[in-house]
């Protein structure tokens, strides 16, 4: 509908039903803004408003002769409920069908705006009431988008986000290495990551890391002692992630990079129990399927949509040829694709609600690929696989934690079984199998809210039979005791000891060694 149209039409709405005191002729009699003004003085304005309020209507449906096909009805019935300045006649028609002169409609149209105007005085009105209240909110708006401004000029990208982790860890183990050696060390591990997104719903991770962890007994994934958080790098500082993910439609995701970690392409880790500290039991005891193989990789993630607060299943499966120490995957001559490649295959299905989740996994390694957190000498055949050799790893782990008594812990198990195939004659590496499990509880808000402590028990890696009888061992059973204290949303200190009653790393032959450390923690 055209603008002028829609003017006739407003003011047919407001003429075409208010009959004046006075004739067309008089009116016609008259001309121009002046003549207007100088008729309604004489033709006493009071007189005809009070006529205007007497007929009056508060509804459309009070006029008999206006119907709801008439093209005009929408109009009238908005003029009436809206503005109420549509008027009728005593006998309740609207008479919309008559002439009306220029006259008449500005008369009408006048009182019209008359009723807009009253609107208009009672919102200043509330205006003038709230007068302190709209000044302070404009005051803390200019404050808001001082603070915005200055924000946006020096943010360091419109798409990435800086994260930090910096923990510093007083640890020690006397005798470790079986030759008496009693030592304290003051170590550190520092992460930036670099989380970029172009949509808000992708990820990109670019993630530098420092660290000063020698090996042994801390810092190596073939030691039982080794804790989460202890990256060596020589004093330098590495690129130690590098990936890409993005969603596929409401339910898949995808990953790819150069640097990724199989264990952080998965939907979640069964498990509940989180002290930070040691790696075993971070990984539910299930370190045959999580070995946390890091390297080039590509991942596929599919989670189920469900109404919030519902169980949903999930299913996850990836590769990463592993981050060896010849980086083979990396040499163009080699190639992400061979066997030499250190290949790993997780896949996991798994379940999960509010408080509670479990998973089954299975892991595919390749000759290079290696195991986690072993229970055996740095000789041991079964720390990484040899040539001809390759290995598959089920595991089975879960959780529950409760909604809301404290004083119940959280039940965490898992427990993950290997089979080593044997290798090339040369290579004299043996077929075995291996197991591990853990069972770990652990309370929040101890003693105060955000504090958190836990107990845990099980046996890392161990051979329980083997083609030749190498390296088979009576089980080691490991214990580690946490309380971590919060000292703000973004400080933690946290205090563990821990023990395995049969230690087979290194110069021990299964002797009992324990240690304990003292992990503080910043994020930012």
């Amino acid at each position: 509908m055209t603008l002028s149209k829609k003017l006739l039409l407003a003011l047919a709405g407001t003429g075409l039903v208010a009959p004046m005191a006075a004739s067309a002729n008089e009116l016609a009699s008259l001309g121009g803004n002046a003549a207007i003004n100088e008729y309604m003085q004489q033709q006493d304005v009071d007189r005809f408003r009070a006529w205007e309020s007497k007929n009056q209507v508060t509804s459309v449906t009070q006029f008999y002769d206006v119907q709801p096909t008439d093209w005009a009805y929408q109009a009238l019935s908005n003029l009436v409920e809206k503005y109420g300045c549509v008027a009728g006649y005593p006998n309740g028609t609207y008479k919309g069908g008559n002439a009306m002169t220029r006259f008449e409609a500005a008369a009408l149209l006048n009182a019209c705006l008359d009723r807009v105007t009253e609107v208009t005085d009672e919102l200043q009105r509330l205006m003038d009431e709230f007068k302190t209240e709209l000044a302070t909110l404009r005051g803390r708006v200019d404050g808001l988008e001082k603070k915005v401004g200055k924000l946006e000029a020096q943010q360091f990208s419109t798409t990435t986000k800086l994260k930090g982790e910096v923990s510093m860890i007083i640890a020690g183990s006397p005798d470790y290495d079986g030759n008496g050696s009693n030592k304290t060390t003051f170590n550190y591990d520092a992460r930036l990551s670099f989380d970029t997104s172009f949509t808000g719903k992708d990820l990109l991770r670019t993630r530098l890391r420092s660290g000063n962890f020698n090996d042994d007994p801390f810092g190596s994934s073939g030691n039982v002692f080794k804790l989460d958080k202890a990256e060596g790098t020589d004093g330098g500082v590495i690129i130690d992630r590098l990936f890409y993910s993005f969603p596929v439609g409401n339910e898949v995701k995808l990953t790819v990079g150069a640097l990724t970690r199989n264990t952080e392409m998965l939907s979640f880790i069964p498990t509940a129990y989180k002290s930070g500290i040691l790696d075993f039991f971070n990984l539910a005891g299930a370190t045959g399927t999580y070995n946390k193989a890091t390297g080039a990789g590509a991942g596929f993630t599919w989670k189920q949509k469900v109404k919030k607060g519902n169980p949903f299943l999930t299913f996850d499966v990836n590769w990463v040829a592993q981050d060896a120490a010849d980086a083979f995957y990396a040499d163009s001559q080699v190639g992400a694709f061979s066997s030499d490649s250190a290949q790993n295959i997780l896949a996991q299905l798994g379940v999960k609600g509010q408080n509670w989740g479990a998973a089954v996994a299975y892991r595919y390694g390749s000759e290079n690929a290696r195991l986690r957190d072993p229970n055996s000498s740095s000789s041991s055949f079964f720390r990484t696989l040899q040539a001809g050799q390759d290995s598959n790893s089920v595991s089975l782990a879960g959780y529950w934690q409760p909604m809301d008594a404290k004083w119940i812990p959280s039940l965490s198990g898992g427990f993950s079984y290997t089979i080593y195939s044997e290798g090339d004659v040369a290579a004299k590496s043996p077929s075995a199998d291996i197991w591990s499990w853990m069972v770990g509880l652990q309370w929040k808000d101890v003693f105060a809210k955000g504090n958190s402590a836990g107990f845990a028990v099980g046996s890392p890696l161990y051979v329980t039979s083997s083609s030749t009888g190498a390296q088979e061992n009576a089980p080691g059973y490991m214990y580690e005791l946490f309380y971590k204290f919060r000292v703000s949303d973004n400080i933690s200190v946290t205090p563990s000891v821990f023990w395995i009653s049969k230690n087979y790393n290194d110069g021990n032959n299964g002797e009992g060694t324990y240690g304990g450390v003292i992990q503080t923690t910043f994020k930012f």
